[in-house]
């Protein structure tokens, strides 16, 4: 039977623990553990630096003290010199130590002796230094080497060091708890000033979300120097950069439904009509039900033609398995058959520069030069020529333009930046047959194949649609 490891559900316990609090809080809990610690570190380095530095000095007094006694008494035998060191102002206790026992003074030493202490008398060990405690207080003692076969022990009282250590401490945890406090105080007010645009840019998730309404944006700061942003404040520029396309979106399929639901409601009304007009056909003459049949028909296939560009229209990118190199001469030539067939009194002119491949999906190429022919055909008066011409364009290989024109009346100035929007007719335009799809799916297809598809007035009069593929 095996059971799961204790290491294993702590970690287990406090990730799940991570994850149930807010972001906010755990920010600030690592801000105040990281300055904690920090405090914490310095506090106990600093202990240790002042510990050191306060036996530094009470060494350093106990080695003049040994060197005076010396001075003192160059030459003497075992024996207590100085023995008034349990007074906190007395000078230190002296005394010298042989290094054979036997050789032991009478009287009781004030100082501890033991076996190290003969060692640095028989020369064996080295001077040090020990932490006593002599007549019920706290003493430190040093033993050095005195004369041949003899060591010298001196001890002073240590409670002054002692008193300086513990009130350094005591300060040091004061000043460690304050930079706990002001760790947590600091963690606070990074978690709450560092997180506000993430809060603000939560608050109009939500917002949108309740309000499916995308026009919200998170207040930014004044721009700085660029390149200076924060990368909270750079996230927030790119979540209303985003909710601006998400904008445009949203207001392009709202306009794209009230149109088609505008250009379809004609239609539907007169098939509507033309269907209950045949369902009495018993009311009807020979010639009437044929006129309806006719009406019928034709708004049938203006209907179908409309939902089927609409649904070309909802296609933004095209299928990659699709995607070939085309040749565009043959294609312009095949569209430009399909554009005479279909406008009889309309001359198609075409000239081929260079033979070009681009890649793209043919039907889809071909839908749009045939778009651009038919408009160009539809504008143009009877007996005035299509001109399309196909040339290279740049270094770079897949490049080339593509240039229709045509001799009617040519683009008004006010309706030239709307020509590509869906369902848009220009007023001379209202009278002819058509849905205002035409010229928007042109330029969708070019965009999805890399190209640029524009409109602009022709010299000496007619309308100028130029494609251009490639660099």
């Amino acid at each position: 039977m095996s059971g799961a490891r204790p290491g294993k559900g702590r970690r287990r316990l406090g990730a799940r623990w991570r994850r149930r609090r807010p972001l906010r809080t755990r920010l600030a809990l690592a801000v105040t553990a990281a300055v904690a610690l920090v405090a914490v570190g310095v506090c106990t380095a600093a202990f240790f630096v002042v510990r050191g530095a306060l036996y530094e000095q009470l060494n350093l007094s106990l080695t003049q003290s040994a060197r005076l006694a010396a001075q003192r008494n160059p030459d003497s035998g075992p024996d207590v010199l100085a023995g008034e060191c349990r007074f906190l102002a007395a000078p230190a206790c002296a005394q010298v130590v042989p290094a054979d026992p036997a050789a032991d003074p009478a009287a009781p030493y004030l100082l501890p002796v033991d076996a190290t202490t003969r060692a640095v008398a028989a020369g064996r060990h080295a001077p040090y230094y020990t932490d006593i405690v002599h007549a019920g207080h706290p003493a430190r003692m040093l033993t050095t080497d005195y004369a041949k076969g003899r060591a010298l022990q001196v001890a002073l009282r240590a409670d002054t060091v002692e008193g300086g250590i513990e009130e350094a401490a005591w300060w040091l945890v004061l000043i460690g708890a304050g930079g706990v406090l002001v760790a947590a105080g600091l963690g606070y007010w990074v978690s709450r000033t560092g997180l506000a645009p993430v809060t603000r840019l939560t608050a109009t998730a939500e917002r949108i979300a309740a309000t499916r309404d995308p026009r919200h944006r998170i207040e930014l700061p004044p721009p700085g120097p660029p390149g200076r942003e924060d990368e909270i404040t750079r996230l927030a520029g790119s979540f209303n950069t985003m909710l601006g396309e998400l904008e445009q979106s949203v207001t392009a399929q709202r306009r794209l439904v009230a149109d088609a639901s505008h250009e379809l409601r004609t239609p539907l009304t007169a098939l509507r009509t033309n269907a209950e007009l045949l369902a009495r056909g018993e009311r009807l003459t020979a010639e009437q039900r044929e006129r309806a049949s006719l009406a019928l028909g034709r708004q049938l296939r203006e209907v179908t033609g409309l939902v089927n560009d609409l649904i070309e229209l909802a296609r933004d990118e095209e299928p990659q398995p699709l995607v070939e190199q085309v040749r565009l001469a043959p294609l312009v030539e095949h569209c430009a058959e399909a554009a005479r067939a279909h406008w009889p009194s309309v001359p198609v002119e075409v000239r081929v520069r260079a033979e070009v491949v681009v890649p793209g999906v043919p039907a889809r190429l071909t839908r749009l030069l045939s778009n651009l022919l038919d408009n160009a055909a539809k504008f143009s008066p009877a007996g005035a020529p299509v001109e399309v011409e196909l040339v290279a364009r740049g270094g770079g290989p897949g490049g080339a333009e593509l240039t229709v024109r045509d001799h009617g009346p040519g683009i008004a100035a006010e309706d030239l930046p709307y020509v590509f929007d869906r369902f848009y007719r220009a007023g001379a335009a209202r009278a002819l047959p058509g849905s205002g799809l035409g010229l928007a799916m042109a330029r969708q297809i070019a965009r999805a194949h890399a190209a640029e598809l524009v409109a602009e007035p022709a010299p000496g009069g007619g309308a100028l649609f130029r494609l251009t593929f490639g660099p």
